[in-house]
């Protein structure tokens, strides 16, 4: 009776397992999903891309490797991007100067250094960088 109960345990415990690691694995693909998106993200400015340019392949990227059920915003993009850049400043030498770009959201912006100006050298609006 008692080997009996043990089988029917076994597949509830391996259940139970896999939701309890679940918020730990997301956590880890977050984290991964941030680091490539800073990559990303930092390569491009530093080689002269604009802004625009730079988040939309790095969003891409994040929303690419995150393995959760739900999209990831925007906004998270963001932060994760952030907190790789600042937690991990040797891997990112010089990023800091760009993530200001990343919290700008729909307003006008004058284009940094590097940032390829609009016809005339007008301000650049960043359109849509929070849609979906």
């Amino acid at each position: 009776m008692a080997a009996r109960h043990g089988l029917l345990l076994a597949p509830l415990l391996l259940a139970l397992g896999g939701t309890l690691a679940g918020p730990l694995r997301a956590q880890v693909n977050a984290q991964d999903a941030g680091e490539k998106g800073a990559e990303v993200y930092c390569f491009m400015r530093q080689a002269g891309n604009p802004h625009v340019v730079s988040w939309d392949a790095a969003y891409a990227r994040i929303k690419r490797q995150s393995g959760s059920l739900f999209k990831t915003s925007p906004e998270h993009a963001a932060v994760l991007i952030t907190e790789t850049v600042v937690t991990q400043k040797d891997k990112f030498p010089g990023c800091g100067r760009y993530l200001g770009s990343l919290y700008q959201g729909n307003e006008v912006s004058t284009p940094a250094a590097g940032d390829a100006a609009a016809p005339g050298g007008a301000a650049t609006p960043i359109q849509g960088r929070y849609s979906y």
